[in-house]
């Protein structure tokens, strides 16, 4: 740890305006490395020594120290504010997104520090919010090439992002990551950089790659990689813009916030989805719309306002009974809409302590999918049904479907399922003591499915 002479007197007084305790700061410190899959065990006086200059934060710690102060401040505080360089290896934010795609998609190959410094923060979640495509758009155009993009080129990305999102269901985010990464940085990101014969196959181009940068992102998300997942978000949302600024840029909208949620950080979320929904109206089909809506709906429930969220569960479900059109593939890719709303619902309900009707909704969900097909869509919904359950104290029916989560989870590799089995330890060991049947042994199953 390098050594300062002097006290830093910037953290000081960032720390200091926001008038949180060294000790509460290291927990906020702890909670958002956890949230970017990372356990740090940073306390007080570890704070202490960076106030006085005697050591520095080391590897990620400054993001999520920066992160930290800016939650608590409400607006974002960087690194150089308080007296802290950027990394040497972080790659400097990309204005235009087809280079930013392609070094992104170069890190993940080559395991440079970039993705592995990338942290989640919230001040990313409200990027779209003030994105100047205009800017972003005479830039693209002013650096078109001068090779031919044909449809097979496109329909080739298509393919590729289907068959890859499809194994992605069944074997985790962790499956195929770096092939996905690869084409895009050396195939799919470059050719956005040629000729097209007609403005409809251009649209249709940026489309097809936004959606590949949005299933990046969702294996990263999947994987517990949050900082890495959102910065592909970003560069799907800018991608998107280019080809619908209305449908495909509002649904990019909805999966950072998506994302936020997650992570249960709902900061910005209720002004994104509004976002999102105002500039697709009338642009999208109803089941795409039910989505945004559903989002909204989460969004208030994070934030404690139930009025809000029940008007925004009512317009998912009357959105879903529109028949207006096809819906489009960047939509489709989280399934059958009625079941991704079902399932949604059951977390705003969650969030509004409705616990009964959260486990209604579990279930509506695991019929509107395909077992097969949604594979670890319906391990994660087994789980949540389980906790769901215990929250009600029927303690045999959780073991049950807790088990059956298990089963369909092994041989994923995916963050999500792993932090699944983790959360329901803690009750696992509660059964065991008072004798649940089942308990004991679905307890040595968790164990070896960590292992």
């Amino acid at each position: 740890m390098a050594a300062q002479r002097e006290p830093n007197s910037r953290l000081r007084d960032i720390i200091d305006a926001t008038g949180c305790t060294y000790e509460a700061l290291a927990k906020d410190i702890r909670r958002i490395a956890a949230e970017n899959g990372e356990l740090l065990q940073t306390n007080k006086s570890a704070v202490s020594h960076w106030v006085n200059g005697t050591r520095q934060p080391t590897g990620r710690t400054g993001q999520y120290l920066a992160e930290a102060l800016s939650r608590r401040a409400g607006r974002t505080v960087s690194r150089t504010e308080i007296g802290l360089r950027a990394p040497d290896a972080e790659i400097a934010d990309e204005r235009d997104p087809v280079l930013a795609a392609t070094d992104l998609g170069r890190a993940d190959v080559e395991r440079r520090r970039f993705l592995a410094v990338a942290a989640f923060t919230t001040a990313g979640v409200a990027m779209p919010l003030t994105h100047d495509h205009e800017a972003t758009a005479r830039m693209l155009r002013a650096r078109t090439g001068t090779s031919v993009v044909g449809t097979e080129d496109v329909d080739v990305v298509r393919q590729i992002t289907a068959a890859f999102s499809a194994a992605d269901e069944r074997l985790g985010g962790g499956h195929g990551l770096t092939t996905v990464t690869a084409y895009l940085a050396d195939t799919a990101a470059p050719m956005l950089r040629g000729r097209y014969p007609n403005e409809v196959l251009r649209q249709a181009a940026f489309g097809a790659v936004a959606e590949l940068a949005y299933l990046a992102g969702w294996k990263h998300h999947d994987l517990g990689q949050e900082g890495a997942a959102q910065r592909y978000y970003q560069v799907g949302y800018q991608l998107a813009c280019e080809a619908d600024p209305h449908g495909h840029a509002a649904w990019m909208m909805r999966a950072l916030a998506h994302q936020a949620l997650s992570l249960k950080q709902p900061r910005h979320c209720v002004d994104l989805v509004e976002g999102s929904l105002a500039r697709s109206f009338g642009h999208v089909d109803g089941q795409t719309e039910a989505l945004l809506h559903i989002t909204h709906a989460r969004a208030y429930a994070a934030t404690g306002e139930k009025p809000a969220a029940a008007r925004a569960l009512l317009a998912a479900e009357d959105a879903l009974l529109r028949d207006d059109g096809p819906q489009p593939s960047y939509s489709r890719v989280s399934g059958p809409a009625s079941g991704t709303v079902a399932s949604h619902t059951a977390r705003t309900l969650t969030d509004l302590a409705d616990y009964i009707g959260t486990e209604q909704q579990h279930r509506d969900a695991l019929v509107r999918w395909d077992p097969e097909k949604y594979k670890r869509v319906h391990a994660l919904t087994y789980a949540d049904l389980g906790d769901s359950l215990a929250t009600q104290a029927r303690a045999d029916e959780a073991v049950a479907a807790w088990s059956q989560a298990l089963t369909l989870m092994e041989g994923m590799t995916s963050g999500r399922t792993r932090k699944a089995i983790t959360s329901l330890r803690s009750t696992l060991s509660i059964y065991q003591r008072r004798r649940v049947p089942g308990a004991a042994e679905l307890a040595r199953r968790a164990r070896e499915a960590l292992a």
